[in-house]
């Protein structure tokens, strides 16, 4: 897997700045996303998971102000992925604190030796994340069966030939459709890193 793009410095610094309202939109449409799945992953409901979220994007600006970019200490996601961690550490040992009034012991336990999840693995729901992105904003661009022809081979797995047969085209079709899709969502995921 190639390595994953760095965020983009002029993010991180329009962020410092509390009234961009279309730099925190772009940040919250990008993080908030990773930061949720982790901790529905952890085994948060989704209210829990949502107020996790929220911690984070709180101690984003609360950092913001201070965050000066060097590549040399690190990726900003690396240091999201930091306070992310420590915001469900936080979380989890304040639930346990609280007195119980119902549920599984045992349950929570399970829930509680859960395994942290590796930064490469924050790293790999982070690119899943700007596919989706891009996948959303390219679909209506293309005719329904370029776009059947291109997820069936490229995400699903299937086989050229199967989804020529199943679409009703040819395989040469499949493979250009793969192609000219793959080639534009390459194109809106920079922009995407870019913004």
């Amino acid at each position: 897997m190639p390595e994953a793009p760095l965020t983009r410095p002029s993010l991180l610094v329009r962020i410092k700045d509390f009234a961009d309202q279309e730099a925190w939109e772009r940040f919250v449409e990008l993080y908030a996303p990773l930061v949720y799945g982790y901790a529905r992953k952890r085994g948060l409901q989704e209210a829990d998971a949502s107020d996790l979220t929220q911690e984070v994007l709180r101690a984003v600006a609360a950092a913001a102000e201070r965050l000066e970019y060097d590549p040399r200490r690190g990726s900003f996601r690396g240091w999201l992925y930091t306070v992310t961690c420590n915001k469900f550490r936080d979380f989890a040992e304040h639930r346990q604190r609280l007195c119980q009034g119902s549920g599984d012991t045992a349950v929570q336990a399970v829930l509680n030796d859960q395994p942290v999840p590796e930064e490469s693995q924050w790293e790999e729901e982070y690119q899943q994340q700007l596919f989706a992105l891009a996948a959303d904003r390219v679909r209506g661009e293309f005719e329904v069966t370029t776009w059947r022809a291109f997820w069936q081979v490229a995400v699903e797995g299937r086989s050229a030939k199967e989804t020529a047969a199943a679409l009703g085209t040819s395989v040469g079709a499949v493979y250009i459709a793969k192609s000219r899709v793959l080639a534009r969502l390459r194109e809106v995921v920079q922009e995407l890193i870019e913004e």
